[in-house]
């Protein structure tokens, strides 16, 4: 017995430190993207696809390492945390060993190219230049996603890379539960007269010293990060190196500060992992459901509440000489303004699921082939036009704005409404346990709630699935309920409904 608790255990080691290697490996891939992002020159681009498909090549080849199957029949975890990372192991071997290695690195050579070319091509509101583009990026995520499902639903196979165990079904079910209320709450609050929008023009850098300010604020570790702009705000790393960026438009300064709140949400979760787990694959963010718990969390229930926006309201007078409004409440108001827009990332919190449901149908459609590429303009501004009941002006209003299906992101979008269930779920927890969290708020002071956050669910890194992972952290099981209840309260009082 002592022999084979030795060879297990020997095993165990094997394969952890494998996979060190290969997580470090993919840290370095994923700053090439980010560079890509920020920093690197435009005529690089090209020689950056071959990079990223050279690292995918890499990378490829050692998570279908035949020894991984080998160290997985013979490896013992030691306690709950190698259960863990031997669940997590054996789940992304069995999906990597289905993609062929030449299929995976075409995937990571096109869509490094393709980002570049969305970019340019949303510039220039120039849809045409951009589809054969996607039609190439559809394509072989098709081709992924029918190695993966292996005759069950292309869909599903592409949504579990985001979300382990949800489906389209379970997707859909909660979205048709959610819709009711989403509808009848914005038809309520329209027919009210909301307050005028923010006018006047911020400058860039004193823009950009605040975002900082509110970096800080809500706890991010400059020691560990940096900030930068980027066409579609995003964060990347782990460990002891997660970057965030931000946007700036000098008209509209919350586009730029909210960006920044919600990208240090991202970055606060795997800043905030047991550094234990650092390099395994426990140790990055469960889901982009959860991670999305996090950023819109930090966004919305922290960042627009009536508490903290009062604390915004105070440094916008010291900091701005064009802006003109006069009271905490009044900015309150002007935060959480209720206007049906065509931008998903500057939408307010009653429409913004409601974006989000109409890419979850459009982009199963293009996975599934109902709908064809050529056909998805039309489509795009049809289903607009439906749902917001305004008419789609120039593409990068519409199909353009977004940067995930040119990177091939396909399942990515439903997990943005369940991070906003679960940011739902986790602040009606943190309520109960921080009694006094609007005081703490009001004085700038987000350390009760983001400390909270991080002891109940972001230390935990991949430990627990990704329901298990909220239901520990509020103490019940996670549903739309709490979010759909904190929206009709909030903007129920807002609007005098």
């Amino acid at each position: 017995m002592t022999i084979n608790r030795l060879g297990n255990n020997t095993a165990y080691a094997d394969l952890m430190a494998f996979q060190r290697q290969t997580e470090a490996i993919a840290l370095v891939a994923e700053r090439l993207g980010w560079d890509q992002e920020t920093m690197m020159p435009r005529g690089a681009a090209e020689q950056r696809s071959e990079e990223m498909a050279a690292m995918e090549g890499v990378l490829h080849a050692r998570r279908t390492d035949p020894r991984i199957a080998d160290w997985l029949g013979q490896a013992d975890a030691p306690d709950a945390e190698g259960q863990a990372q031997l669940r997590a192991i054996r789940r992304n071997h069995a999906r990597m060993t289905k993609v062929p290695s030449d299929l995976a690195q075409e995937l990571a050579r096109v869509t490094s190219r393709a980002q570049g070319i969305w970019a340019e091509c949303r510039a220039r509101e120039d849809v045409a230049g951009f589809l054969p583009t996607l039609r190439e990026v559809i394509d072989l995520r098709q081709r992924e996603a029918d190695c993966l499902a292996q005759g069950g639903d292309r869909y599903d196979a592409l949504l579990d890379d985001y979300e382990p165990g949800a489906t389209a079904d379970s997707i859909g079910r909660m979205f048709d539960a959610m819709r009711p209320r989403l509808v009848a709450l914005r038809s309520a609050v329209l027919d009210k007269v909301g307050p005028e929008p923010m006018a006047g023009v911020f400058p860039e850098a004193a823009q950009m010293r605040m975002a900082r300010d509110l970096a800080t604020a809500f706890g991010y570790d400059w020691s560990r990060g940096r900030m930068d702009q980027a066409v579609h705000p995003f964060s990347s790393g782990s460990g002891s190196d997660s970057r965030i960026t931000t946007r700036v438009v000098e008209t509209d300064p919350f586009n730029c500060f909210y960006s920044t709140i919600h990208e240090v949400g991202h970055s606060s979760y795997e800043l905030g992992i047991d550094p234990d787990y650092a390099m395994t694959p426990i140790g990055r963010g469960v889901s982009m459901g959860v991670h999305e718990s996090q950023s819109r969390i930090y966004e919305n229930q922290l960042g627009r509440s009536r508490a903290f926006t009062g604390w915004m309201h105070g440094q916008m007078v010291d900091r701005f000489d064009d802006y003109a409004i006069g009271s905490a409440e009044e900015f309150y108001r002007v935060v959480n303004r209720v206007q049906p827009g065509f931008i998903r990332t500057e939408a307010d919190e009653v429409h913004y699921n409601l974006h989000i449901m109409m890419r979850f149908d459009l982009e199963r459609a293009l996975v599934s082939g109902d709908l064809g590429v050529g056909d998805l303009e039309a489509a795009w501004n049809d289903r607009f036009a439906a749902d917001f009941g305004w008419v789609v002006q120039r593409p990068s209003q519409g199909m353009l704005q977004d940067v995930h299906w040119s990177v091939g992101l396909f399942g990515y979008f439903p997990t943005y409404t369940l991070g906003n269930v679960y940011a739902g779920c986790l602040h009606k927890a943190l309520k109960a346990a921080v009694p006094t969290l609007d005081d703490q708020l009001a004085q700038g002071d987000t350390s009760a709630a983001t400390g909270w956050l991080r002891e109940n669910l972001q230390r935990h890194g991949g430990l627990r699935t990704p329901h298990e992972t909220v239901a520990h952290a509020c103490g019940f099981e996670p549903t739309e309920g709490p979010l759909l209840d904190y929206l009709e309260a909030k903007f129920g009082d807002l609007y005098g409904l």
